[in-house]
């Protein structure tokens, strides 16, 4: 009689290529033969890793060129190693905001950051700061670089991961074809 541990072992050679439980949100949805282990616990360490940085780079290059374009496609990487390992239910389970939101946002910030200066009758795309005094004791000033490069960000973002979505569904339709 078979015990409960050896029920838990893969018995066949092909079994043991199969991962128990998904790594990720919608991986399961895959046949087990298209599935790679090593890739999905690679992608469930790295992701959250990547977006911080794509978040160090938002912040830390406000004060140099190219913050929020940086950020923005590091953040795309993300959500593209994402996109290698389960496709695109993977991609819309991880994001659940539509990409073209993401970029009307981007543009509007964008937009606005870039043309409020000329309302109060400085040239467009003047930069602005704000000093803040918190309790603590530490001052934080803020930038209207800073917005701008935020909506650069979503606007990158929201471009990717239109660009991945699109691409997806070009692919599982001529999957559909082939088979």
């Amino acid at each position: 009689m078979a015990s409960s541990s050896d029920r838990d072992v893969p018995q066949g050679p092909e079994d043991r290529d199969t991962p128990r439980q998904p790594w990720l949100l919608a991986v399961a949805e895959q046949p087990p033969l298209r599935r790679s282990v090593v890739l999905e616990v690679t992608a469930r360490a790295v992701f959250p890793t990547v977006l911080l940085l794509s978040v160090h780079l938002l912040f830390a290059g406000h004060y140099a060129l190219g913050g929020g374009f940086a950020g923005g496609l590091v953040a795309g990487l993300a959500f593209v190693l994402r996109y290698v390992v389960a496709g695109s239910a993977e991609l819309s389970s991880a994001v659940r905001i539509r990409p073209l939101a993401l970029t009307g946002a981007g543009l509007g910030l964008t937009t606005v950051v870039a043309l409020l200066p000329a309302a109060f009758g400085a040239p467009v795309l003047a930069s602005g700061s704000l000093t803040l005094h918190p309790p603590w004791g530490t001052e934080i000033t803020l930038s209207s670089n800073l917005a701008l490069d935020v909506g650069v960000y979503l606007l990158v973002l929201g471009a990717v991961l239109d660009l991945l979505r699109t691409l997806g569904a070009g692919v599982h339709a001529s999957e559909g074809e082939e088979e």
